[in-house]
């Protein structure tokens, strides 16, 4: 078993940590700050190849497995988690539709979206429907060659800055669950969308988070994605790599902190020596190196089960979620701590990569929901002795 990376592989490394040192790293603090979504940036992603990066060539993507795209969004994340983000939902949005799209809808949308000329916004969550995504009320009603669609959609990243929403809508009785899901492409400034305020977020300032309405909204039957009903399979497919992506950028963040804590252990001195002489800091840099690629192994490992059609591919992905985006918030947070009071002001950055990882826990399915997955498929039997 070879866990080096391949010659590809290193390049698509290096040239994402050349973008993100140029075009991310400089600004991600002023982002923050002023909650700029930098959609020139994004834009020059797309120019890159990152915002299609396992979206098939033959509709402008990279066609990248998921574990060249996790080596390419720990560099981008590494410089701004909160952005990173961004791209990997997005990246999940352009490849559900390029995944179970129609030829045609396939063709006229996709391209634009792996070139970064539209963004695309995934449009699950609703305000009486998180974690129980099953449950969502969103209705789109069948009439003649079109759908009308009603309901609304809470915590939606990039709404109202993006150009297509790929949403999840009933089109079953109210009490289908997921069986009456399905998926639809639409415009975001179709007639009947309206998007609420952007919200007061702890992280993630980088990208706005909003409140989307649906009120009477006529789209195409042609927009639907897959057959009816198969929406909720789609979007779960969906966040198997969503889920590996988050983790990345916890990765990305979590490295940051780490590098910024051991550069600062040699720099600060107390007590006539550099911290870094201490070895109850030395234990505590350990520990977090340990943890990371601990972290980051994970991570690789659910990404060739998702690459090889694992039938277990969705366990081991809750698995890496769950370990990565906690293991990797405590290094941030440790390393805020090897930094004292300089860790807590703006003027460094580890207040920011505390808050932007923060979120990880929580979004694409909450890590108590990825223990409730993993749990209920190891209590399967045979599950248990066939994990490796």
């Amino acid at each position: 078993m070879d866990f080096n990376l391949t010659d590809d592989q290193l390049a698509f490394r290096e040239a994402a940590r050349a973008f993100a040192e140029k075009s991310m790293a400089p600004h991600a603090a002023r982002w923050d700050e002023e909650h700029i979504f930098p959609v020139d940036v994004l834009r020059e992603a797309g120019e890159m190849g990152f915002m299609g990066m396992y979206t098939p060539e033959a509709l402008g993507g990279m066609g990248l497995s998921r574990l060249d795209t996790s080596v390419i969004v720990e560099e981008l994340a590494a410089a701004c988690p909160s952005t990173a983000a961004f791209i990997t939902i997005h990246n999940m949005a352009t490849w559900m539709v390029a995944s179970f799209a129609s030829d045609d809808l396939r063709q006229e949308i996709v391209p634009k979206l792996a070139s970064g000329q539209w963004l695309a916004s995934y449009c699950l969550t609703e305000p009486g429907a998180g974690s129980d995504a099953a449950s969502l009320r969103t209705r789109a009603v069948r009439d003649g060659d079109r759908y009308v669609i009603n309901g609304s959609k809470m915590f939606i990243s990039g709404a109202g800055s993006t150009d297509i929403l790929v949403l999840m809508a009933r089109t079953g009785d109210a009490d289908s669950g997921a069986r009456g899901i399905s998926t639809f492409v639409i415009p975001a400034d179709a007639e009947g969308i309206s998007y609420g305020k952007n919200e007061d977020k702890m992280g993630w300032h980088s990208q706005p988070t909003r409140l989307v309405t649906l009120e009477d909204v006529r789209i195409p039957a042609s927009n639907r994605v897959g057959e009816e009903g198969q929406g909720f399979a789609i979007a779960m497919k969906g966040l198997d790599g969503g889920r590996l992506n988050i983790a990345t950028c916890s990765l990305g963040g979590a490295r940051s902190a780490l590098l910024r804590a051991r550069n600062y252990l040699h720099e600060r001195q107390q007590f006539g020596k550099p911290l870094a002489a201490f070895q109850a800091l030395q234990f505590k840099l350990a520990d977090m190196a340990t943890n990371l690629v601990a972290a980051r192994q994970m991570v690789r490992l659910g990404a060739f089960k998702l690459d090889s059609g694992d039938p277990e591919a969705t366990l081991f992905c809750a698995m890496a979620k769950r370990f990565a985006t906690d293991a990797c918030f405590e290094v941030a947070n440790e390393a805020l701590q090897l930094h004292g009071g300089y860790g807590y002001i703006r003027e460094y950055p580890l207040e920011r990569y505390l808050r932007d990882l923060r979120v990880h826990q929580i979004l694409e399915g909450t890590n108590e929901i990825m223990r409730l997955i993993v749990a209920r498929r190891v209590l399967e039997a045979g599950v248990a002795e066939a994990m490796n």
